[in-house]
């Protein structure tokens, strides 16, 4: 079957801009460049195009998305979500979030839907539907700047979807959130996360794309690992770590555990010291983010008591750790609750 092809402007070079338009003038497709990262949403915005030009573009292109908003929802904390809609009628999500300081910081999804299955992740009671082209992952970023009031200073590849099991275009994407000439976010302001895809950690070390790491582990535990996230079956803790330490040799940066602590699942003394074996010789830090709750989801929020237990116990063994405030919660925005459903339950 042939592929649509399908008209966007995004994660586009300046001279690949100016050859799907057509123009006469290659500086023309950087002028067309420059004024997508400022936010253009149309040509009609350009105005250092001619006017000629502009009505031109217009009229065949009424927009340089592929991709549009279909709803919008903001909480108290600062936090937005945005459904978008692609091409071919697809939903995904992404979230802007405000930090403590008020730095921005854009989730994006990179997948339709997701193939990992973990049972404490919303997205994982979708099915896999598709990877998300370049194009459509840069889309989510412009999206997001549209209603930000200042410029997003960090993006973390968090949202829908498995990353790693779409390297190719999140590479991509990633270089054109780098590039100096157009958004020129630093590297370092970069965040892959992976739910533990062995194959795709030795294939991002292989690149060197020098941005930041983080993997979900949610446990130490083999046994409790292969329950609540079946990539542990293909993919052991052992793999893992060997996979983490050649990421790690070849990076020389520090990495971060994600630790979604449950309800009576996770966070005994127990829970504590298998943690401990799998973070000694690693330069890591565990964050941990209590359960967010979700009408699919059997888990629950470990109580506040549970959660200060679990850091007493990950003090006296020397684990360095943060807790994550979850922003976003009451829009179904924070982490593990992001699903590409319009209709939110209440």
């Amino acid at each position: 079957m042939k592929d649509i092809e399908v008209f966007s402007l995004f994660a586009k070079t300046p001279a690949q801009i100016a050859d799907i338009l057509g123009l006469e003038k290659k500086f023309q497709g950087k002028q067309v460049y420059c004024w997508l990262v400022k936010g253009a949403q149309s040509f009609d915005e350009m105005t250092n195009l001619s006017l000629p030009l502009r009505s031109t573009l217009s009229s065949k292109h009424p927009s340089p998305f592929s991709s549009k908003v279909v709803s919008s929802q903001t909480d108290a904390s600062g936090a937005a979500k945005l459904a978008i809609q692609l091409h071919d009628g697809g939903i995904i999500e992404c979230v802007l979030l405000t930090d403590k300081e008020g730095d921005l910081t854009a989730c994006l999804s990179s997948q339709v839907g997701c193939a990992m299955g973990c049972r404490f992740c919303r997205t994982g009671t979708l099915r896999f539907k598709r990877n998300l082209a370049d194009y459509e992952i840069i889309e989510q970023f412009a999206h997001l700047c549209h209603i930000a009031e200042k410029p997003i200073t960090h993006v973390v590849f968090m949202g829908m979807g498995e990353p790693l099991a779409n390297i190719d275009n999140v590479v991509s994407a990633v270089s054109f959130l780098h590039d100096p000439e157009g958004y020129n976010l630093s590297h370092r302001r970069i965040t892959i996360s992976t739910c533990g895809l062995v194959p795709g950690i030795l294939d991002l070390s292989n690149r060197k794309v020098p941005v930041k790491l983080a993997v979900s582990l949610v446990t130490a535990n083999d046994e409790k690992r292969s329950f609540l996230m079946p990539v542990n079956r293909s993919f052991n803790l052992a793999q893992l770590r060997n996979a983490l330490v050649r990421f790690q040799k070849v990076s020389g940066r520090r990495f971060t555990l994600e630790y979604c602590m449950i309800h009576d699942m996770n966070i005994s003394a127990s829970d504590a010291d298998d943690l401990k074996r799998f973070c000694n010789g690693l330069e890591v830090v565990v964050n941990l983010i209590p359960f967010n709750p979700c009408n699919e989801l059997e888990f629950e929020t470990p109580t506040s008591e549970e959660i200060k237990s679990f850091t007493s116990a990950l003090d006296k063994r020397n684990i360095p750790y943060t807790i994550r405030i979850s922003r976003g919660r009451s829009i179904k925005g924070a982490c593990g609750q992001l699903a590409g459903k319009l209709q939110e339950e209440a």
